[in-house]
C-alpha cells in the first residue's frame, strides 16, 4: 500500500467515527411526518380504505354472530351474488347500517316463492340460509332491481330486516360502504366468513 492509499483509508474511518448532527429543523420536521403518519391511519384508513365493523344482532347467524369483529374493505369493490357487505339502509348520512350477502344485481328481477329464491325466473342456490322464509315482503311479486340495485338478505330469515321490507327494499351501490372480507375476532374463527 503506498501512502495515498493509507492516507485514503485513515480518512474514510474517520469519516465513520463522527456522528452527523441533525439540526432541530429536522427533527421537527421528522415528528410532524409521524404525526401526520398517525393522523392519516386514525382518521382516513377507515374512511376510505378498511374499517373494522362489530355484528349486531342475529340476522346473519350461522355465518356471522352478535359480537363478531369484522374488517371490511372499502376500496375498488365491485359488487358479486353471495357476497356479504356492508351498506346504509337510509343513505350514507346517517350512522345506521346492515351486513347482509347479495342475493340480485342490478338489472335483473326477483322474486320469492315459498322459500325458493328466482332470479330472472329461475331458482337460484341458496345455501346460506339458516331456516326458511315466513314472509317473501315486497318480493313476493316480481321486484325488477334498477341498474344500480342490489337485493340483499341475512342467512338468518326469520329475524333479518333486509331488502323484503318495504324500509330497506333494493340498496343502492352508492349506500354500499364495502365487502366483508375478513372476521378478526374472535380469534377461534378469525379468517374469511
Amino acid at each position: 500500500m503506498n501512502d495515498m492509499e493509507v492516507e485514503e483509508v485513515s480518512t474514510k474511518k474517520e469519516l465513520k467515527k463522527e456522528p452527523k448532527k441533525r439540526s432541530v429543523v429536522s427533527y421537527i420536521l421528522e415528528f410532524a411526518v409521524y404525526i401526520a403518519l398517525i393522523l392519516l391511519c386514525i382518521f382516513w384508513v377507515p374512511e376510505h380504505v378498511v374499517q373494522r365493523t362489530v355484528v349486531s344482532g342475529e340476522s346473519m347467524e350461522n355465518t356471522l354472530h352478535d359480537g363478531e369483529s369484522l374488517l371490511v374493505n372499502k376500496i375498488a369493490y365491485e359488487p358479486s351474488r353471495y357476497d356479504i357487505v356492508v351498506f346504509y339502509p337510509l343513505g350514507r348520512e346517517e350512522d345506521e347500517y346492515y351486513v347482509k350477502r347479495i342475493y340480485g344485481m342490478p338489472g335483473e328481477t326477483v322474486q320469492i316463492k315459498g322459500n325458493d329464491i328466482y332470479i330472472n325466473n329461475e331458482i337460484i342456490e341458496d345455501k346460506y340460509a339458516k331456516n326458511v322464509m315466513d314472509d317473501s315482503g315486497i318480493a313476493e311479486e316480481p321486484l325488477k332491481l334498477g341498474k344500480d340495485e342490489y337485493f340483499v338478505l341475512g342467512d338468518n330469515r326469520q329475524v333479518s330486516k333486509d331488502s323484503r321490507d318495504s324500509e330497506v327494499g333494493p340498496v343502492k351501490k352508492e349506500n354500499i360502504a364495502g365487502h366483508v372480507v375478513l372476521r378478526i375476532w374472535p380469534l377461534s374463527k378469525f379468517g374469511t366468513p
